[in-house]
């Protein structure tokens, strides 16, 4: 089994700038590309937030044609930039959006690893949460199958990064997430974004990891007195491949459709 992984789109509408002076969409149309293009395919592709740069329908509209390009299927979950009502409306047909309720959680069950999506936003915030609703779901939904390996993702990350400035945006109450999670004993990986930098730990004793941007990467800043500068670093996403000892997880840079590479 080989899951793409990527986060951080930040699309914006057609002919319009995000990040200050990034084409998101072209980002995104080199993406699809470059993971349509991959040898072997994926079987799906999971995306970690902050589809949109400002939640907006034409935003959505934007995402959901280039989406529809992948040859596999793909999963997401919002972040701090996105509008729950309006993503919603914007993929209304897609199904497991169909069995979330007030936040974008749900779980997918028909891969060898099963699938548990969390949804961390707290609208008009730019840090996560995970309410006791939303606690109390997910406890209730690892409970109803622990037979199989299971994979979360979502959004903020509930690690600290050693970037100050990124860490006060990070998950807020990740001790009471941890304090669902040590029940469990079958769960692989966490997958996050946020972070717009592929930055890999071991938190409650789960390899933890958030992808890069797919539009702009931040500088590696590890001073508390430094805040974070978006720079022109290769983009990347990352593989992760399903092996008899566990996931190994590879990254694999983003070029444009001739295979050229952006530089800084």
């Amino acid at each position: 089994m080989l899951i793409a992984h990527f986060s951080d789109i930040h699309v914006a509408p057609e002919g319009k700038l995000a990040l200050h002076d990034v084409d998101t969409a072209t980002a995104l149309s080199h993406c699809v590309q470059h993971i349509n293009n991959l040898v072997p395919q994926p079987n799906l592709i999971v995306i970690t937030g902050d589809l949109t740069s400002e939640g907006s329908p034409e935003e959505y509209a934007v995402l959901r044609s280039n989406l529809a390009l992948l040859d596999q299927p793909y999963f997401f979950v919002p972040g701090n930039h996105d509008n729950r009502a309006n993503l919603r409306a914007a993929f209304s047909d897609i199904r497991y959006l169909q069995n979330s309720r007030e936040f974008v959680q749900y779980a997918v069950d028909e891969y060898p690893v099963r699938l548990v999506a969390l949804d961390t936003v707290s609208p008009g915030d730019h840090f996560g949460i995970l309410c006791e609703r939303r606690l109390d779901w997910l406890d209730r939904t690892l409970a109803a199958q622990t037979q199989k390996p299971t994979l979360l993702f979502m959004h903020h990350p509930p690690f600290s990064s050693g970037s100050a400035h990124m860490d006060t945006m990070k998950l807020m109450n990740s001790e009471q997430l941890a304090s669902v999670l040590k029940k469990y004993d079958h769960i692989t990986m966490i997958l996050c974004g946020h972070l717009h930098r592929p930055v890999q730990t071991i938190w409650t004793n789960i390899h933890t990891l958030a992808a890069s941007s797919i539009s702009k990467q931040f500088s590696l800043e590890l001073s508390s007195e430094e805040t974070s500068v978006l720079n022109q670093e290769p983009k990347s996403m990352y593989l992760h491949l399903l092996t008899p000892d566990g996931f190994v997880t590879h990254t694999s840079l983003i070029g444009d459709p001739e295979g050229q590479l952006t530089q800084p």
